[in-house]
């Protein structure tokens, strides 16, 4: 069972999302929070697989409350599900820093909700196409800031590329088809880059992938800069 907690200061849109999720036979929508200050407490107390959390709220809005469960070890295991009006805007890109596995649209299609539910519950980044276009364009368009490259260092060739083509919003299927590995084999490869990165899930190693400059868009080539030295690491 995916338990849910729903945190958004209109009540209207709590009800719509839970009378969409609770009909689903592997979905329990466990706790309501009409802002952050109430969601950190009831996150907490019922421990949800998933946060769907509102942008903007009182009291403490998406992008704190976000910040404050990515940094508390007892909510490890809940993945925050950004909930915004406006698609993507500078918000979004503070909350997915901050921690949040992904974000969608206020008005996703009912069959949409419920599917990215459960893909953020494997802990997988929901990052549609679309959304993944607009992410390179803002990388594109504004300053690097590259981190530090001890750790960057430590992944091999293999898992740089697994990793630049998740950016690109590939699913693990088309990772391994491209790549010609198995599903399994890109998995792994994305698991060990989020533990030598220490990103908490998928969407962190997005932005760390455009932050690095690892990849250019529109191709898989990775970028030859002291942080990612070709030929560094093993192939496979």
């Amino acid at each position: 069972m995916i338990r849910v907690l729903l945190v958004d200061d209109q009540p209207l849109l709590r009800s719509g999302f839970r009378a969409l999720l609770d009909i689903e036979d592997d979905i329990e929508v466990v706790a309501e929070a009409a802002d952050g200050q109430q969601a950190l407490t009831l996150a907490r107390k019922h421990l949800p697989d998933i946060a769907l959390v509102d942008i903007q709220m009182p009291v403490m809005d998406g992008i704190e409350t976000t910040r404050h469960i990515a940094a508390d070890p007892t909510l490890a295991g809940v993945h925050v599900v950004i909930l915004t009006n406006y698609g993507l805007d500078e918000h979004v890109f503070h909350a997915l820093r901050a921690g949040a596995a992904g974000f969608l649209v206020k008005d996703i299609e009912p069959a949409d909700l419920v599917y990215a539910v459960r893909v953020a519950a494997r802990g997988d980044a929901l990052l549609a196409p679309s959304i993944t276009r607009k992410l390179i364009d803002r990388y594109v368009t504004e300053p690097l800031r590259r981190p530090t490259g001890a750790r960057l260092k430590e992944l091999t060739n293999r898992e740089r590329e697994t990793v630049v083509l998740l950016a690109q919003g590939l699913s693990n299927d088309q990772i391994a088809e491209r790549l010609v590995i198995s599903p399994l084999t890109a998995k792994t490869h994305i698991n060990r880059a989020m533990t030598k990165l220490h990103a908490r899930d998928r969407a962190q190693l997005v932005v760390i992938a455009y932050e690095s400059a690892w990849c250019r868009p529109g191709t898989t080539d990775l970028d030859d800069s002291p942080d990612t030295p070709a030929g560094h690491g093993s192939s496979s």
